[in-house]
This record gives structure tokens, C-alpha cells and sequence, in this order.
């Protein structure tokens, strides 16, 4: 079974490297402004992505797996930061309380004629410790804020800030791969035995 990564993201890529999972990667560019729960936001999302995959891959034998993360506070998103004024915004707000970390996944699965469609979120919550102001703006001046939900990365430099995770890590990581591995399990699909 060929699988496919729809994202061009270096966590998620290596997340399933690390699994000594084989794929290719064909990211979707779909990027849409969606109303809605956190959750719903996240699932519409990951299901375009996937859908837009599907419509370029011929094969009857694949996997497709897509995700899309936001960092949530209450009912207000937060996704990618678009410059270091929303970085450090995003920061200030999330600092010093908890906030939820929302990965949605949509994954196709075609066996010959029949189609599989599987779509789900991973919610976990993220403590984050009291920041200053010289910390934010050091933080944000490293520029790892800038291609992350939430504008901040729990596997890079954002560490020291973090209090405490309740829930899955490689979901705030962005990729669920715990709940992603044991829902293919139950349709029959085992990431690692059968590579």
C-alpha cells in the first residue's frame, strides 16, 4: 500500500521517519478561512487537504493521511502567526494559563473499489508558565514562532515555558500518531508490521 503524507511539514514528516514508516510526501496548499467549533474548523480543514490529495492519486491501493492544527483559547483560534506583532500577541495571551492544542486528521483509505474516509481530533491541553515581555520578544526573535499554530514549537526552544501537557505530545507536536496508528489498526491497516 503506497502511503501519502498531504503536508509538507518537517514535524509530521518526521514523526513517521522515526516509525521507519514509507512514504511519499504530496503536501496540499489548501489553506481556507473556515467558521466554526475549534474542532469542526480542524476536521473541514484536514478533510480538504485529504480530499484535494485524493483527487491527484490514480492508485486503488492508498493511504492518504492529512492534518491541520490550531492552538485554541476558549473559542478564539489561533493559527499560524502572519508576523512577529501576531507572534508576540499570541504569546502574551496564551502565557501564564492553560490553552488547547486541536489536531484534526482525515485519512483515505482506498483498497481497490472501496473507499474509506476516517476523520477525527485530538484535543490536549497545554499549560504555559508566566512569560515577560523579554521573554516573548526573545522567544519570537528566534523565529521559530513563525510557521506554528499558537506561535510557539513544545519540541524546539519554547520548552523551557512549558508547565505542564495533559493528553497526547505529538499532538501538540502537530501529528497524532498514537490515535492515528490505532484507528488504521481497526480497519485493518498496521503502520509498522506491515511496511
Amino acid at each position: 500500500m503506497r502511503i501519502i503524507l498531504a503536508s509538507a511539514s518537517a514535524r509530521r514528516k518526521n514523526i513517521l521517519t522515526q516509525l521507519g514508516v514509507n512514504f511519499d510526501v504530496i503536501p496540499s496548499d489548501r489553506e481556507i478561512k473556515m467558521e466554526g467549533t475549534p474542532s469542526e474548523v480542524v476536521e473541514e480543514l484536514s478533510s480538504i487537504k485529504a480530499e484535494d490529495v485524493a483527487s491527484r492519486v490514480t492508485e486503488d491501493d492508498v493511504l492518504i493521511i492529512a492534518a491541520d492544527t490550531v492552538v485554541t483559547d476558549g473559542r478564539k483560534i489561533f493559527g499560524k502567526p502572519q508576523d512577529t506583532t501576531e507572534a508576540k500577541f499570541m504569546l502574551q495571551s496564551l502565557q501564564n494559563h492553560t490553552h488547547q492544542v486541536r489536531t484534526g486528521v482525515t485519512m483515505i483509505l482506498r483498497r481497490g473499489a472501496n473507499r474509506e474516509t476516517i476523520t477525527f481530533t485530538e484535543t490536549t491541553d497545554v499549560t504555559v508558565r508566566p512569560m515577560t515581555d523579554e521573554e516573548i520578544d526573545w522567544y519570537v526573535s528566534t523565529g521559530e514562532s513563525m510557521d506554528k499554530a499558537g506561535a510557539y514549537a513544545i519540541q524546539g526552544k519554547f520548552g523551557p515555558f512549558i508547565r505542564s501537557i495533559a493528553g497526547d505530545y505529538y499532538n501538540v507536536v502537530g501529528f497524532p500518531i498514537g490515535s492515528i496508528y490505532h484507528k488504521l489498526k481497526r480497519v485493518g491497516v498496521d503502520l509498522l508490521i506491515n511496511k
